[in-house]
């Protein structure tokens, strides 16, 4: 048997941060069955690198590509990880029948498997932060409800298990073993077969939108709320994100405003991150909002309201105008470079 984890990529290659922390909970999952670990992509087989694989305990690993698919097609997505999870990981080459489907829970991941869910008759659950096999066809699952807020103990039967893993809540994986780093894994190309209707809906991503760090994988990340003022208080965060090598978070208020878009939104509603560092500047601190943030390893308020919400759950706080204290830190920074 085999649990299959489905790895977003990166543009410039290699798996997106929360796809590593999923492999951890799917590497268990297999474990705990004596099960094999396979990971799947879509896009050239180069843009994962086998050792990295191996080291991570994959024993083998698809590439799925399409004439049909040159962007980001859910139900397209999903119809190639039901096809694979069938009979396509089973062929010569491949290993055996697929016991489960494993993706991070990015808006991505939820929404493939959600079709896959469809497509299979089969249910998915979502937000998982550890998943054991107890028996043929049974599950017992760890996850998270109510925006992380408590965990819920939980039996999965299906077939194919189809889950999603909160990677917030996941530790990054250490390196794995030397041996299997010098071994590799074996990269194979799958060719799903698609119809039109799979393909009808199908999301591309601009040149400019693929450079850079992503939201859900940047180590920092400055955050701007309604302190912030309006569209143009952002420049000096831009600067001070790019002098820390991280990128611009903001609070629902900021889209709401349509200051920001929604692509840059930390919380419930938006993107759920795991920085290193998380700056938060003019922001209230609502429990959607920390939601979002609550897996960051440190956070570092930056409020003129020592009584917000956020100063209470931050780390460490500075109670002061952000328009005063960020061109302060970004001339510091400056100076320390040279």
């Amino acid at each position: 048997m085999t649990v299959l984890c489905l790895l977003e990529t990166e543009a410039g290659g290699g798996a997106i941060d929360a796809s590593v922390r999923t492999l951890a909970v799917a590497r268990a999952l297999a474990s705990s069955a004596g099960e094999e670990l396979a990971a799947a992509w879509f896009g050239p087989a180069v843009a994962v690198d086998g050792e990295a694989l191996a080291s991570a305990g994959v024993a083998r690993a698809w590439a799925i590509g399409s004439e049909r698919l040159a962007g980001y097609a859910p139900l397209a997505w999903a119809r190639a990880l039901a096809g694979l999870s069938a009979g396509g990981a089973g062929k010569p080459g491949g290993g055996g029948p697929v016991s489960a489907v494993v993706a991070a829970a990015t808006d991505r991941g939820n929404e493939v498997l959600a079709h896959l869910g469809a497509i299979t008759g089969l249910p998915m659950a979502a937000n998982c932060v550890s998943a054991a096999r107890t028996g043929p066809g049974e599950c017992r699952l760890v996850r998270q409800r109510w925006a992380g807020s408590l965990l819920e103990d939980a039996v999965l039967e299906a077939p194919l298990a189809l889950l999603t893993v909160a990677a917030d809540a996941v530790e990054v994986p250490a390196g794995g073993d030397a041996a299997g780093r010098a071994a590799g894994v074996s990269i194979e190309e799958y060719a799903p077969e698609l119809t039109d209707g799979d393909v009808a809906v199908t999301a591309a991503v601009s040149a400019e939108r693929r450079t850079g760090i992503s939201l859900a994988s940047a180590r920092v990340v400055v955050g701007g709320g309604r302190g912030v003022g309006g569209p143009e208080g952002f420049a000096v965060l831009e600067e001070l994100a790019g002098l820390l090598g991280g990128v611009v978070g903001v609070s629902r208020v900021v889209t709401s405003e349509g200051w920001r878009p929604h692509r840059q939104q930390v919380g419930q509603t938006g993107t759920k991150i795991t920085p290193e560092l998380y700056l938060a500047c003019g922001i209230s601190g609502a429990i959607q909002h920390m939601a979002g943030c609550q897996g960051a390893k440190t956070i570092v308020a930056i409020n003129t309201d020592a009584g917000a919400p956020i100063v209470a759950k931050a780390d460490y706080a500075v109670i002061g105008d952000l328009h005063q204290v960020i061109p302060a830190l970004v001339a510091a920074l400056r100076e320390r470079r040279g």
